[in-house]
C-alpha cells in the first residue's frame, strides 16, 4: 500500500482552504436567513393617544422628526427623562411634561382645522394653503407667532358643536 504524505506547507494550505470554505458557507447561510422578511410584531408603543395605535416605528420617527424641526426643539422638550437616574434617555410613554399634553392638543387642533376647512386632495387652487401644519404657525420656533390660536380653535369648535 502506498500512502501519500503531505508536507507541512501542503497541510497548512489545505487547512486554510477548508476554513475559508466553512466561513464562506456560514456567511452565505447567515445572509440567507437575514434576508427573509419575517412578519413584524406590533411595535407596542405605549400611551399613543392622538397618533394611530398601529403606527410603524419608521412612521413614528418621521412624525417626531417633523415636530422637532417645525418647533425648533429636541425630543426632551416634550418627553420627560427616565425616572431611573442611573440611565440616560427619555421616557416616551410618560405624561409628566405639560408640553406633551399641549402637543396633543395642537395635533388635534390642526387635524380639526384641516378636516373642517381644507381639502388637500381636491383643491382646485394650486397657490393656496392645502393644509395647516405645525410649521404653519411655529416656523421653527417653540412659541408660535400667533399665541391666540388655541383659544380661537376652542371657540370655533364650541360654535360648531352648538350648530
Amino acid at each position: 500500500m502506498y500512502f501519500y504524505r503531505f508536507t507541512n506547507k501542503q497541510y497548512r494550505n489545505m487547512k486554510k482552504k477548508s476554513l475559508l470554505g466553512i466561513i464562506l458557507t456560514l456567511l452565505c447561510l447567515s445572509l440567507t436567513i437575514l434576508s427573509f422578511n419575517y412578519p413584524q410584531q406590533a411595535q407596542g408603543f405605549k400611551n399613543l393617544k392622538v397618533l394611530p395605535k398601529d403606527i410603524s416605528k419608521k412612521q413614528l420617527d418621521s412624525v417626531m422628526d417633523y415636530y422637532t424641526v417645525s418647533l425648533g426643539v429636541r425630543c426632551g422638550f416634550c418627553h420627560a427623562r427616565l425616572a431611573d437616574t442611573t440611565k440616560r434617555g427619555l421616557d416616551f410613554a410618560s405624561d409628566k411634561k405639560e408640553e406633551k399634553s399641549r402637543a396633543r392638543e395642537m395635533i388635534t387642533m390642526t387635524s380639526f382645522i384641516n378636516k373642517g376647512y381644507f381639502d388637500e386632495v381636491h383643491s382646485s387652487k394650486s397657490d393656496t394653503i392645502r393644509t395647516v401644519t405645525c410649521f404653519t404657525c411655529h416656523r421653527g420656533k417653540n412659541d408660535p407667532t400667533n399665541t391666540k390660536l388655541l383659544e380661537q380653535y376652542n371657540s370655533v369648535k364650541a360654535e360648531r358643536k352648538k350648530k
